[in-house]
């Protein structure tokens, strides 16, 4: 592990304990847990946000408390005690008072609900967004993992699936890459227009269907959907695809250093009604900044933080029927798809001077 970015997540949590004049930091949920410990897995369920171990970081300590069925992997699998964690384990049928003892005579802030601790839910996000250079190439690298998985599973997928065998095999060429598919949706036919989050279901395949992967890997998600057609697109359908695919380009070219997160939403939003659908946004959010959470924050018309160089961004536009997403990462002169697929059929927008490709319904003639 590179101590570096170590030193400087507990730099930030320094600096966030003393903006709120407390003195010591209580972690219990699992994307917290990865970000503090530079990608650690602290999880059993992995629909939990509750973490099977504790950080408690005081004026005079870094502690991890846990159990004896957890403590093992943690010190062996993840590292921690490499890492300078202090372990403090009860037997898993015992009731454990070391964070009480521990955190004793500090002021406590805490990142879920904890009696006496003050609630710092709203700061992690802030936190796990502004992504270091260690992290960013981890994004980058989970990006191709799930690009390749997410290529290699729907270009197998042939009319007469179910919902579930298509899902199935999304999910396996994601954990076959070391990649956990902590969103898996697949949507056929009129689902798609139905629902904009289709769960899959026995539904059989016959013409159209949408894969959608949000895949966690060292702590960090990424997300990427993708859309196949076996025979033409129908005039309208193909209408929607590439409008949408516009609204996407809108909402890239936005994503620039320096503006804060409301302005992108509005120049997306512009792009829907440049292109003939102006209310289809308000039936789906249009997604945000990356890391740690599928979206740390959901952008709206007043979200007020700015675009950082190094962030990642999910945008995830949808016209009834269509949908584009991938996720990229924000660079001083451009942005970088990290999500891409070579030899993916790709529409071309001018958004600003700058041409910008967007996945294509990838047509099965």
């Amino acid at each position: 592990m590179d101590t570096r970015e170590l030193k400087t997540k507990l730099a930030s949590v320094k600096d966030l304990l003393e903006g709120r004049q407390l003195e010591a930091l209580l972690i219990q949920r699992v994307p917290n847990f990865a970000w503090a410990t530079c990608g650690a897995s602290a999880y059993v369920n992995n629909a939990s946000e509750e973490s099977v171990a504790s950080l408690l970081l005081t004026p005079t300590g870094r502690h991890l408390i846990t159990n004896n069925i957890e403590a093992p992997r943690l010190e062996r699998d993840e590292g921690l005690i490499a890492q300078g964690w202090e372990f403090h384990i009860a037997g898993w049928h015992e009731a454990s008072e070391a964070i009480e003892n521990l955190s004793r005579g500090w002021r406590l802030g805490a990142d879920s609900p904890h009696p006496g601790a003050v609630d710092l839910r709203d700061a992690f996000p802030r936190l796990r967004m502004n992504l270091l250079p260690q992290e960013q190439a981890r994004m980058r690298a989970l990006g191709s993992l799930c690009a390749e998985a997410m290529e290699q599973a729907i270009r197998s997928v042939r009319p007469g699936m179910t919902e579930h065998e298509i899902a199935a095999r999304l999910g396996a060429e994601a954990l076959r890459r070391g990649v956990l598919p902590i969103v898996n949706l697949v949507g056929t036919d009129g689902r798609i227009s139905a629902f904009r989050h289709p769960l899959p279901t026995a539904r059989v395949l016959d013409k159209y269907a949408m894969l959608v992967l949000c895949g966690r890997r060292s702590g960090l998600v990424c997300s990427v959907t993708r859309l196949i057609h076996f025979g033409r697109l129908p005039a309208d359908l193909r209408r929607r695809a590439e409008a949408v695919s516009e609204v996407d380009a809108a909402f890239i070219a936005a994503t620039r250093p320096g503006r804060r997160l409301s302005q992108v939403f509005q120049a997306g939003l512009g792009a829907y009604a440049r292109v003939g659908f102006p209310e289809e946004w308000r039936l789906h959010h249009q997604g945000g900044p990356a890391g740690y959470e599928p979206r740390e924050l959901v952008a709206t018309s007043i979200t007020d933080d700015l675009v950082r160089i190094g962030q990642a961004y999910a945008w995830n536009p949808s016209i009834t029927g269509a949908k584009s997403e991938d996720t990229i990462m924000v660079g001083p002169e451009g942005f970088e798809n990290l999500t891409v697929m070579g030899g993916w059929p790709m529409v071309e927008s001018e958004v600003d001077h700058q041409v910008i490709s967007r996945p294509a319904v990838l047509e099965v003639l």
